[in-house]
């Protein structure tokens, strides 16, 4: 038998076969595509406040140190042996109390010299004045010479003076021997003691023995700028009634407030900056000396200031970003210029305006016009620690465990 086949109609069967084959093949691509296409994400969740407009009074602020308002540093007066110490160190005292003593042996020893120097001269005074008295009688009836009447002019005159440096030695020796007893003198805090029991001490010493302070009011010394200082005369603002506040080192604000009591005679041309001493009182020697501490003046108020969390500024290379929500809810974020703090807020010069909605919680999230999603900002009460239930922590027996059945 024998096969023919007809070539045309064989070409035209295949080549429409692979046409259909393709149709098919693109359709089936174009399904899957369309049912693997992702769903976009739901914009993020962002926190949002709107601007405050409130005024605001303006502080300035300057580092201080606190010294005593008067620093006694306490040296001996008389050379000898230290045999005690009387006060407790650290602790107040008062003025005239007792800090130290020296050795008061020999100066006792030369305080009886001196009363004895005293009495022998004035002996020999007594002596001379009534030899004296004795003479000017007969001298005015001619019964002695002149030269008699003379000398005991003199010597009654030269034991009058020697009874004088005799009576000033005695001073001198009581004077010695009080300074073997070292008071304070002036109410407040005696340091740590510089020199031991049995040192010998003297007037040229090199080493102080302690110092006291008076803390009661304390001073705090700030450094202003030549501008500011300037800038307080030109005002002819009186310093002296501005209320200050101290925040100490912890943060907390002292609760007493002070005042500006002294300012230097010039200006440290080093620094620019002239050196003020302000007080504040200290009843319970809270504050001692050498602690630091930031001194606060409300100098003005600054009306309509625009408000805005501190959180909600971001900082980036010295320029400050805060993220604006628009009214169709997609971010903008603006360059901004801020002012001084306000507690927990900043006070924005530029770049803000009233009722605007910033983001406050979520800035990470967003990206200049993408759309948010806005909630408001609520801020987070401080956590109370949980009350622990006394019946629940003790201890209770250990239920019996089951048998198993067999």
């Amino acid at each position: 038998m024998q096969w023919t086949f007809d070539t045309k109609n064989s070409r035209k069967a295949m080549n429409t076969g692979l046409i259909a084959g393709g149709l098919l093949c693109g359709m089936l691509v174009v399904v899957g595509c369309e049912k693997e296409k992702p769903v976009p994400p739901p914009p993020p969740t962002v926190e949002v406040t709107t601007v405050t407009v409130q005024d605001v009074p303006i502080y300035k602020e300057w580092i201080g140190t606190l010294d005593g308002n008067v620093n006694a540093v306490i040296r001996p007066q008389v050379s000898g042996y230290l045999v005690k110490q009387n006060y407790r160190e650290g602790e107040p005292v008062k003025k005239g109390q007792v800090l130290f003593e020296i050795d008061p042996r020999t100066f006792q020893a030369s305080l009886n010299q001196a009363k004895g120097q005293l009495a022998q001269q004035q002996a020999r005074y007594d002596t001379s004045k009534a030899n004296l008295a004795r003479i000017k009688p007969l001298a005015a009836k001619n019964a002695v010479s002149q030269k008699d009447l003379d000398d005991a002019t003199g010597s009654e005159l030269s034991s009058r003076s020697s009874v004088e440096t005799a009576q000033a030695a005695l001073e001198n020796a009581q004077l010695n021997l009080s300074f073997t007893k070292i008071t304070s003198p002036v109410d407040g805090i005696a340091g740590i003691a510089k020199t031991q029991l049995g040192n010998l001490v003297g007037p040229s010493s090199s080493q102080e023995l302690t110092t006291v302070s008076s803390v009661n009011p304390i001073k705090a010394f700030i450094n202003i700028s030549e501008r500011e200082y300037l800038s307080a005369k030109e005002g002819r603002k009186n310093v002296e009634s501005i209320v200050l506040e101290l925040i100490l080192a912890d943060g907390s604000v002292y609760p007493h407030k002070g005042r500006f009591s002294l300012a230097d005679r010039q200006v440290d041309p080093a620094t620019g900056t002239l050196k003020l001493g302000t007080l504040f009182a200290n009843q319970n020697n809270l504050l001692r000396p050498g602690q630091y501490g930031r001194v606060r003046a409300a100098v003005g108020v600054r009306k309509a200031a625009l408000l805005v969390p501190q959180r909600a500024v971001a900082e980036m290379q010295g320029k400050y970003l805060v993220t604006v929500i628009k009214a169709d809810n997609t971010a903008d974020i603006r360059p901004v210029k801020v002012a001084e703090q306000v507690g927990t807020q900043w006070v924005i010069t530029e770049g803000l305006q009233p009722g605007d909605k910033i983001v406050v919680e979520g800035i990470q999230k967003v990206r200049p016009g993408s759309p948010v999603n806005p909630q408001p900002f609520v801020p987070k009460a401080p956590q109370a620690q949980a009350k622990i239930d006394p019946a629940a922590t003790e201890a209770k027996p250990a239920a019996p465990a089951k048998q198993e059945k067999r």
